[in-house]
């Protein structure tokens, strides 16, 4: 009782809030606010704070897909406006628009009867097998010349374009075919052309010597007006036969799918002999109206080799073009605009006169060629999600112009591979490599954030596994952007910059610097002026090193047990560079204007800090830089039984990951590329010990990194050197030769190199070996393969991963060229 009375009292004395009011007369009448106002009070914070809280929750779930600002346009350039744009096909052409007429090319071996439906090629497949295909010359703009070698015959593929008129010119496609072995072979070549979602495309068929035949299509869209696509008669000393499909298609991804659902096929020839056709018929499309996004005419050629096709694309705008682009006039332009081709190629990287073959030099043509020539256009809309979402929505529609980095595999837009593309492409063409560059900026959200993986259309989507497709904002991809612009921008003479450079410049500033800002806003370390990557999965049981994908660097292997006490060191020298190029940049952008200049200038000088960079990432016991976090070296991937879900079911086995030694905080015990960051962005001082260390380890006495085909990603001496990542997943950046890495390598050794200091001696002689190393194994596996490959294998020297991979292993152009 008496602690009740008690507790009675204390409230009865407290001392509530006196408050003051007049009446009317004017005499003063004071009150007290009672418990109860303060219950109000409270509830109405709690409301107050609740919808605060949801309005900010709704507005931030918002910022994710809504664009930075009104889209850059650029200029329209109708000598651009056609192009190979498809690069995931073998062959096909479009305009730079949202909905282009498409078109593109098939072929069939005949002769023999397939179970289930016959192997056609059409977009490029690693299981397709073919033995080699890509460009060998393609200027980016004019024409191209592809040669795809199937077991016993080779095709070739041509383009050259006129341009005139309102709506990009003419075109003109010749496929030609040759036997190869001795079994005599025929083909079905097939050309298409497809609406997506407007525009009109409509057969001319006649009666020829061989029967009907489709002799032209007519048509007419919004961004070309009207058109006709030409069939002159092929250049074939055997009969030809003739097959006409119109049709619908789900969409541009279901073109072959539609092709199979107007087929049929008819056995020729006597008992025992008999050969197969597979042909189209002119059936009714069996596609639901509702779901049909593309009109499609199809034109089946059946020829014996050899042959030799042309395909006639004129525009409705040219009035008084004087001749047909096809036979000899075709020969002449292609010939004219290849020998153009060369001149500009030895002009740009002068190989002949560092004393490479022709075989050397026509390899580097080629390697420039499928950069130039896998180079997309794709419009959609990205598959995004917040933090304060709950499910995955879609981004604005935007376009996106980007160099792909593997036609059979990768065939779309990747962030970081795309500033290492820029490296070469604006070589050879600078004002397309700033169009593709403000077309990736396009991609800035409100926030600052780019998407890392554009996957834009069906076509592109169709491509990619679901697990994916889906961005989320809290993850990064390097600012390899930096590195193209930081090139552009040494190409600019400092004392003639035109308007042009200035535009370019003011137009991506904006949108460089939100970029920028969100990088040091969301992947900050936990201590000042360091950095993490976020996205690492800290929960998985099956990763022997949970991933990082957001480095770019996926596998290679970071504290083995993800905390926000990482400190990641390749994230800070990106910082460092992006930092650098952004203080150039505001030079000339805002000249004299500190405000803007100097927080770039600080900061690049504060993460430049050679003293600062060892204090947070130089591990003196292991005498490397390192990432630090919580980790141990002591991970296994062990079988493991668990428990079926049904009653009497075998026990489950899992391989999971077990750990032997407790982790603690410490620096990462590996030895790899991302120990050579300082070293590869250059941020190490020509005196530093660090860099003696550095240079002195790339070709010790183990060879820890080096190799006879370039350097290896992953010490050999590493717990995880080549060691599978899960129970499925192979080594990727475990030990395997990265063209992209031993870029930067090479292009760092050659700026210590020429600057003085007391290593130059030494990182010239690695610059000229290594170098070395490099091309010449790329090119003995181009010769014996017939490929440039996504990676190398550090023992052998063989090209390993998918292939043809002309992103950044196309590089070599510059490496053979000294051009960094």
């Amino acid at each position: 009782m008496s602690g009740t009375r008690k507790r009675n009292v204390q409230r009865d004395n407290l001392q509530l809030p006196t408050y003051v009011s007049k009446n009317r007369n004017g005499s003063k009448k004071k009150f007290r606010l009672q418990p109860v106002h303060f219950m109000f009070l409270l509830v109405g914070l709690c409301i107050g704070l609740i919808v605060t809280s949801a309005y900010d929750r709704w507005y931030r779930s918002r910022l994710v897909y809504t664009p930075f600002d009104s889209l850059i346009e650029h200029e329209d350039d109708m000598n651009k406006f056609w192009g190979t744009y498809r690069p995931q096909v073998y062959m096909g052409m479009k305009t730079k628009s949202p909905q282009s007429l498409v078109t593109g090319l098939m072929w069939l071996k005949q002769n023999k009867k397939f179970k289930g439906e016959p192997p056609m090629r059409h977009t490029c497949e690693q299981g397709d097998q073919i033995l080699k295909y890509g460009w060998v010359a393609h200027d980016g703009v004019n024409f191209g010349i592809q040669d795809i070698a199937e077991r016993g015959y080779m095709l070739r593929t041509e383009f050259v374009k006129r341009v005139n008129g309102d709506h990009g010119g003419d075109w003109t496609w010749r496929i030609s075919g040759r036997q190869t072995g001795k079994e005599p072979i025929t083909l079905s070549v097939f050309f298409y052309a497809a609406t997506d979602g407007q525009g009109v495309i409509q057969p001319v068929v006649e009666s020829g010597p061989n029967g009907l035949r489709l002799t032209k299509i007519q048509g007419e869209t919004e961004e070309l007006g009207k058109f006709t696509i030409k069939f002159p008669e092929e250049n074939s000393g055997k009969k030809s036969r003739y097959h006409t499909a119109t049709t619908k298609a789900e969409g541009l991804h279901k073109i072959k799918d539609a092709a199979f659902m107007q087929m049929q096929v008819r056995e020729e020839g006597p008992k025992g002999k008999e050969n197969y056709l597979y042909y189209l018929t002119d059936a009714p499309s069996r596609i639901d109206s509702k779901k049909a996004k593309s009109d499609v005419i199809f034109h089946q050629v059946t020829l014996e080799l050899p042959f030799e096709i042309d395909i006639v694309f004129e525009s409705g705008s040219w009035t008084n073009r004087r001749s047909l682009l096809a036979g000899d006039v075709f020969t002449k332009h292609l010939t004219q605009l290849k020998d153009k081709f060369d001149k500009k190629f030895e002009a740009t990287f002068p190989l002949s006169d560092k004393g490479y073959s022709q075989g050397e030099v026509d390899f580097a043509k080629a390697a420039l060629s499928n950069m130039i020539g896998g180079i997309g256009y794709f419009y959609g809309q990205s598959v995004v999600q917040s933090v304060y979402q709950s499910a995955p929505v879609l981004n604005w529609e935007a376009p996106l112009l980007t160099a792909v980095p593997s036609r059979s595999f990768f065939p779309r837009g990747f962030l970081w591979d795309e500033g290492f593309h820029q490296l070469l492409i604006s070589k050879w063409d600078r004002q397309l490599s700033e169009e593709v560059i403000m077309s990736w900026l396009n991609m800035v959200n409100l926030e600052g954030w780019i998407p890392r993986e554009q996957i834009l259309g069906d076509e592109a989507r169709s491509k990619v596994p679901a697990e994916f497709v889906v961005q989320r904002n809290t993850n990064a991809n390097p600012p390899t952007l930096f590195l193209a612009i930081e090139s552009i921008l040494q190409g600019f003479d400092k004392q003639s910059i035109t308007e042009q450079d200035r535009k370019f410049l003011k137009t991506i500033y904006p949108r460089l610097k939100a970029w920028f800002n969100w990088f040091n806003v969301t992947q900050s370390g936990p201590v000042q002026f360091s950095y993490r990557w976020r996205g690492r999965d800290a929960k998985t049981d099956s990763e022997l090193n949970p991933k990082t994908l957001t480095s770019g660097l996926d596998d290679f292997p970071r504290a083995s047990h993800p905390s926000d006490d990482e400190r990641h060191i390749d994230l800070r020298c990106w910082m460092a560079l992006a930092a650098g190029t952004m203080e150039k940049i505001a030079e000339v952008v805002h000249p004299g204007n500190s405000h803007e200049i100097e927080p770039y200038r600080q900061t690049h000088k504060i993460l430049t800090d050679n003293n600062l960079l060892k204090e947070l990432h130089w591990s003196a016991d292991l005498g490397v830089f390192s990432d630090y976090g919580n980790h141990t070296d002591r991970v296994y991937l062990v079988k493991k039984d668990f428990p079926s879900s049904q009653p009497g079911q075998r026990p489950i086995i899992r391989t999971i990951r077990a750990t032997r030694t407790k982790p603690k905080l410490q620096f990462v015990k590996n030895f790899g590329y991302v120990s050579l960051f300082p070293f590869l962005i250059q941020i190490l001082k020509p005196d530093s010990q660090q860099l003696h260390q550095i240079l002195q380890d790339l070709k010790g006495e183990d060879d820890l990194l080096w190799s006879n085909f370039g350097l290896r990603s992953l010490s050999k001496r590493d717990p995880l050197y080549r060691k599978r990542n899960t129970e499925h997943d192979p080594p990727y950046w475990r030990g395997q030769i990265w063209i992209n890495m031993n870029f930067l390598a090479v292009r760092a050794l050659k700026h210590y190199a020429d600057t003085p200091g007391p290593y130059s001696k030494l990182a010239g002689e690695l610059y000229a070996e290594l170098r070395r190393n490099l091309v010449q194994n790329m090119y003995a596996e181009y010769v014996r393969t017939g490929y440039l490959w996504e990676n190398y294998d550090d023992v052998t020297g063989k090209g390993q991963g998918s292939r043809p991979f002309t992103g950044w292993s196309a590089l070599v152009v510059l490496i053979m060229s000294e051009q960094y």
